[in-house]
């Protein structure tokens, strides 16, 4: 029986299952805590309704409440721990990404796409930090500026893709940062030719990145794994020509022992 996607109109979609999922995802790196209205806003629900769905949260206990302003509990990683309790490549993948964090003194990281985003699904932490922010699984980032994200792009359909480019919004994180669609676009096509992607401090001053796409046995996109780096120490022909044999390297051996 081939796989049936609802669609909103079709009886048996739950809208406010889904309503309910698109108030947890509004929440990320750049809105951590939020107000009624702010949420009201970026979900394009009216106030009442989203406040409906942030009480029903909190009573959940996925959702906290501080005077004002919502955020998200510990609680919703339980979800994401779903995701990575159903899927056994987990123990294997995780090895691979400390074996290039022993080798290589950085961290790496696999994540997949998920709408415009990319999704940290499992992580090698370096002990130095190279963000602002705290990456662990769970954590969001937008896929337009980082390597990961351009990797996973660069395996969508044509049709795909431009669907992904007329929808994403270009912000300039930094002074590299792409904001101009068409170079974009160009960016992704080159790395769905050379077979892999960088960022190079487009989303945190000094970030840069190389990953590669890795698959299962039976040839299925698993997601992408980097390497991140610090740009002042390591420069980029060292990131192309050193790291990436590496991460190549690891996702050749993962396919050979995820089936």
């Amino acid at each position: 029986m081939q796989e049936e996607t609802l669609n909103e109109d079709s009886r048996d979609f739950v809208t406010a299952l889904a309503s309910g999922l698109e108030v947890i995802r509004t929440f990320d790196h750049e809105h951590p805590r939020m107000t009624l209205s702010e949420v009201a806003t970026r979900t394009g629900m009216n106030r009442a309704k989203a406040r409906r769905f942030l009480l029903t949260l909190h009573a959940l206990g996925y959702v906290r409440k501080q005077q004002r302003y919502f955020e998200l509990t510990p609680r919703v990683l339980q979800l994401g721990y779903a995701f990575l309790s159903a899927n056994n490549y987990q123990g294997v993948i995780q090895q691979y990404l400390e074996e290039i964090t022993d080798e290589t003194g950085e961290s790496s990281s696999l994540a997949v796409l998920e709408g415009n985003d990319v999704v940290y699904v499992a992580r090698s932490a370096a002990k130095h930090r190279l963000m602002t922010i705290t990456l662990s699984v769970g954590t969001r980032l937008p896929a337009a500026y980082t390597s990961m994200g351009r990797t996973l792009l660069a395996q969508l359909s044509d049709t795909d893709l431009e669907h992904f480019l007329s929808t994403v919004e270009l912000q300039p994180y930094t002074d590299k940062a792409i904001t101009d669609i068409d170079k974009l676009r160009d960016q992704i096509l080159s790395a769905r030719q050379q077979g892999y992607a960088i960022s190079d401090q487009e989303l945190d001053p000094g970030l840069r990145s190389i990953a590669a796409p890795v698959y299962d046995a039976k040839k299925h996109l698993l997601g992408a794994i980097n390497i991140s780096t610090n740009a002042a120490r390591v420069d980029f022909n060292t990131l192309v020509n050193v790291y990436l044999p590496i991460v190549r390297k690891k996702a050749a051996q993962i396919q050979l022992h995820v089936n």
